[in-house]
């Protein structure tokens, strides 16, 4: 791909095969073959070249950057050249096609960014297209009206006798049967609890997976998802669980802590509002569930399921989400921060294993029947 976009130097700019060439030939080989260039592109090469204060440019870095495959010094090196770039932002280019819009407001709802914002800018051809959130959505839609139809009723579904007879959903005398650990957020408490998440899950979620693509989103929302579960297992031992809040929760705390942290970067419009706006959900959101389970259940002794999964989403979204939304095409691999938060939740997924195998026992809990 490299050598599509931009022909290897000739031979008189690297005599001694070196892999490096002065930052005055890469220049002069940039303008030569600028028409091949996307423009931004462009840009990033030129600070790649400027962050060079030893005057040498190494065709790995030329590679890498061509490729993808950013590092961290990469990175600074580009951050530290950008500053001494002078073009206007994205933000101000007119003329664009309402395509070309939506990606720019996109790249200026997620990434903080200027020189982020303009590679994605450059990079996205919409293939694949944000399938995983979408998909993730018609099925939760498709069930919840598959049981609306079963149960007759769409309002607080949860309340009908024969909802927990589901097989999908997780309740802890059937805790053994690890899908339902995953398959509860196919599962919802009424159409007042769906209508919040499918809206969550398209306005964050979609934007989201555009820019920073299905694995590491869907990695996120997953995590955020068997989390909630076990965590429910581990603090709220008699209640089950349905819905896909844990996931929710865990793309939206991600997002909006990626805003905090980057304030000054992140330009999207009335900032301030929409995070105030998203909190209020969010909190109502969770009022809604509190009041849920500990209202009279309409299958005693069993409780109505519980709120602690949507704690358990927020812990994974401040923790390993941020990490994959602060680092925009970087290798996650090469984040101290990823392999440490990584390491806590291996911890709490084991121990949340050996606490369902051994604590309801040994607590000698009495758990409800079985639906």
């Amino acid at each position: 791909e490299a050598e599509e976009r931009l022909p290897a130097a000739p031979e008189d700019f690297d005599p001694g095969n070196t892999g490096y060439i002065s930052t005055g030939k890469f220049r002069s080989l940039l303008e030569s073959h600028s028409s091949k260039l996307d423009p931004h592109k462009r840009e990033v090469l030129l600070a790649l070249a400027d962050s060079h204060a030893d005057g040498q440019i190494g065709y790995q870095d030329f590679v890498s950057l061509m490729s993808n495959k950013r590092s961290n010094s990469f990175r600074q090196a580009i951050l530290q050249g950008n500053r001494r770039l002078s073009s206007k932002a994205l933000l101000e280019e007119k003329g664009l096609s309402l395509s070309q819009r939506l990606i720019r407001h996109v790249a200026y709802e997620t990434l903080p960014r200027e020189i982020d914002r303009k590679w994605y800018y450059d990079s996205y051809t919409c293939c694949p297209p944000p399938w995983f959130m979408i998909t993730v959505t018609l099925l939760e839609v498709a069930f919840f009206l598959y049981n609306g139809v079963s149960l007759g009723q769409f309002v607080l579904q949860v309340t009908h006798p024969r909802y927990l007879k589901n097989s999908l959903v997780y309740h802890p005398q059937l805790r053994a049967q690890v899908w339902r650990y995953l398959t509860y957020i196919f599962m919802h408490a009424g159409i007042e609890h769906l209508g919040l998440n499918v809206v969550l899950q398209l306005l964050v979620g979609v934007p989201l997976e555009m820019v920073h693509g299905a694995t590491r989103i869907g990695l996120v929302y997953v995590a955020g998802v068997v989390a909630g579960s076990l965590a429910v297992s581990v603090a709220d031992m008699t209640a089950p669980v349905v819905g896909s809040s844990g996931g929710v929760y865990a793309l939206v705390s991600a997002h909006l802590a990626n805003i905090v942290m980057n304030w000054s970067g992140m330009k999207c419009q009335f900032k301030l509002l929409r995070m105030a706006v998203a909190l209020i959900c969010m909190s109502m959101e969770f009022g809604r569930a509190v009041w849920l389970r500990f209202h009279p259940s309409a299958y005693p002794p069993c409780p109505h399921p519980s709120f602690v999964a949507h704690l358990g989403g927020v812990a994974v979204g401040i923790t390993l989400g941020v990490v994959v939304l602060r680092n925009y095409e970087q290798r996650l691999q090469d984040q101290s921060l990823w392999w440490i938060f990584v390491a806590m939740y291996t911890v709490f997924v084991l121990f949340a294993v050996f606490w369902n195998i051994f604590a309801y026992t040994l607590l000698d809990l009495k758990l409800p029947p079985p639906p």
